[in-house]
């Protein structure tokens, strides 16, 4: 069919169509994406100033709160306008850059965090030579294949959805432009392209999650044979990284490992990986690792520290 494309801009639907829930979400999800900003950008100064970007886990924890400011800006700020705006439209190319953007920060976290677990594994299980595996220039090369990774995920599906015709129905049921909802406006046949969709996501969500589980399986067993402190640590960091990987891999699954359809629930599962996930890694990894909570500790000292002696200098 020959690619005619009349629509210039698509139309959202919102989470809800009810006025006082509307203005509930926007306050409740202004301060869910204050959060995120804040607390991510703790966690990398916290990194920065605590000299922690020595130690490849924190080194690719800085990069994780990097994307995952990144891969929230991309949805949650038109989210929270869309809900006190009577039109909650995008233009085509908008929607385009849009959906570009979350599957390129979101690709791109699932292979941080999988590079993440390598991490743990060589630590655990081979820490003799934690240091020669984990250099600096292998990090750096690691992290290179993250970004180069999300990049190509995202290329692929971009094209396949710039080449369908769209020529008639316009609006989105979703707060944001992904490849399901999108596919459904196309006004050809597009069964090929979803099954592609499925297979380039899907592949990529549950391989991921299968050297995840391999990794974190591998460690759990490799822990019998170590001290009870060294134990306590470690199941402490790996809790942190477990926890992260249930909360954002539970609705990626859902939601991409599919046939090329849409559900009612679909709304409110992206909210959780685009929105809540980002929230809570901050609070995670703050929560359950003590090197980063001493750093936070050493940072809050400091700036006191430097209030009393600016409040002494006026004096």
């Amino acid at each position: 069919m020959e690619n005619i494309n009349n629509v210039t801009e698509f139309v959202f639907r919102g989470l809800s169509q009810n006025l006082e829930v509307e203005e509930v979400c926007f306050v409740v999800f202004s301060f869910f994406y204050t959060v995120i900003l804040l607390g991510n950008l703790l966690i990398m100064l916290t990194v920065y100033t605590g000299n922690l970007f020595k130690s490849p886990m924190y080194f690719f924890l800085n990069c994780l709160s990097f994307v995952d400011i990144c891969y929230s800006s991309v949805t949650a700020p038109k989210m929270i306008v869309d809900l006190l705006a009577k039109n909650k439209t995008i233009s085509y190319e908008g929607c385009m850059l849009q959906l570009f953007g979350v599957h390129f920060f979101g690709c791109t976290e699932i292979f941080i965090l999988t590079v993440m677990a390598y991490d743990r594994y060589v630590a655990i299980c081979r820490p003799l030579h934690y240091m020669t595996i984990m250099d600096r220039d292998k990090c750096n090369k690691m992290l290179l294949g993250t970004w180069v990774g999300g990049f190509l995920h995202s290329i692929v599906q971009v094209a396949l959805v710039v080449q369908l015709p769209f020529c008639g129905p316009n609006e989105i049921d979703h707060y944001f432009c992904d490849v399901h909802p999108v596919l459904k406006l196309a006004c050809t046949d597009t069964h090929v392209v979803g099954v592609v969709v499925t297979a380039n996501s899907g592949t990529i969500a549950l391989g991921s999650f299968v050297i995840l589980l391999i990794s974190y399986t591998v460690i759990l067993v490799s822990l019998r044979k170590q001290s009870p402190d060294g134990r306590r640590k470690a199941l402490s960091t790996c809790g942190s990284h477990i926890a992260v990987v249930i909360i954002f891999f539970g609705p990626c699954t859902f939601m991409y490992m599919r046939p090329d359809t849409t559900f009612s629930e679909d709304k409110m599962v992206a909210v959780f990986y685009t929105i809540i996930t980002p929230m809570l890694n901050p609070l995670i990894y703050t929560m359950r690792n003590a090197e980063v909570k001493a750093a936070m500790k050493k940072l809050w000292v400091r700036k006191v520290f430097s209030e009393k002696q600016m409040i002494n200098s006026w004096k």
